[in-house]
């Protein structure tokens, strides 16, 4: 096996961090619409240790999602990653995800979580804990009905739906991969459901719920 000299080796791993390029986006941006785009209704500006938050107070029954993206800003394949905390009830009161190939308030891609169905005690309702949709043709209805299982999954080991948790989002080609809390095996793996190879990245929220620390790694 041939041996990289020490120096060399360096050098490739420099360039290879070089070439990641990123990005924290300020979150206290988003209701003064600075930077950001959508609907901003009743998402509100708060604190977690000292880093700016998004809340989302907006109730989940029968009110539409709230979609914000960063403006101008174009992403490819890298890793998004994000805090969030939700709450364990009552069931379907908070949703809380990230947005990516945003091309406009309808056509776009979520990977969002259900922490009320995080430790549901029904495990139809467990296994619904971390969706990917891809809008406006592939909502979760029909994902469900019509491919039963293959783009929603349940958390294991299940995170505390009341706590704070992490989410780390690897986009790479038409792959997407969710970890959750550190884990090393992905709770759900998909292949994308569009055409476009690019478009924004948002934060989208329906119900209750706060969401911070959100730091976008793009890959040229």
């Amino acid at each position: 096996m041939t041996k990289i000299p020490r120096l060399l080796a360096f050098a490739l791993l420099a360039s290879t961090a070089a070439a990641e390029v990123a990005f924290s986006p300020n979150l206290a941006d988003i209701p003064a619409n600075q930077g950001w785009v959508g609907d901003t209704t009743l998402l509100n500006l708060a604190d977690k240790a000292g880093a700016p938050a998004i809340r989302s107070t907006k109730p989940a029954a029968g009110g539409a999602a709230h979609l914000v993206w960063l403006a101008g800003y174009e992403f490819t394949d890298g890793t998004i990653e994000f805090d969030a905390r939700g709450q364990s009830a009552p069931p379907q009161s908070n949703f809380l995800g990230v947005a990516f190939r945003v091309a406009d308030a309808k056509t776009h891609d979520v990977v969002y979580f259900r922490p009320f169905n995080f430790r549901s005690t029904n495990p139809e309702n467990k296994a619904h804990a971390v969706q990917y949709v891809s809008h406006a043709e592939w909502m979760w209805s029909r994902l469900r009905k019509e491919r039963t299982g293959q783009f929603e999954k349940g958390l294991e080991p299940a995170p505390d739906g009341d706590a704070w948790f992490h989410a780390r989002i690897v986009i790479a080609g038409r792959t997407v991969s969710v970890f959750v809390n550190g884990a090393r095996e992905p709770s759900l793996v998909v292949k994308e459901l569009n055409a476009r190879t690019g478009g924004s990245v948002g934060l989208w929220c329906q119900g209750g719920g706060t969401i911070t620390n959100l730091k976008i790694v793009a890959k040229p």
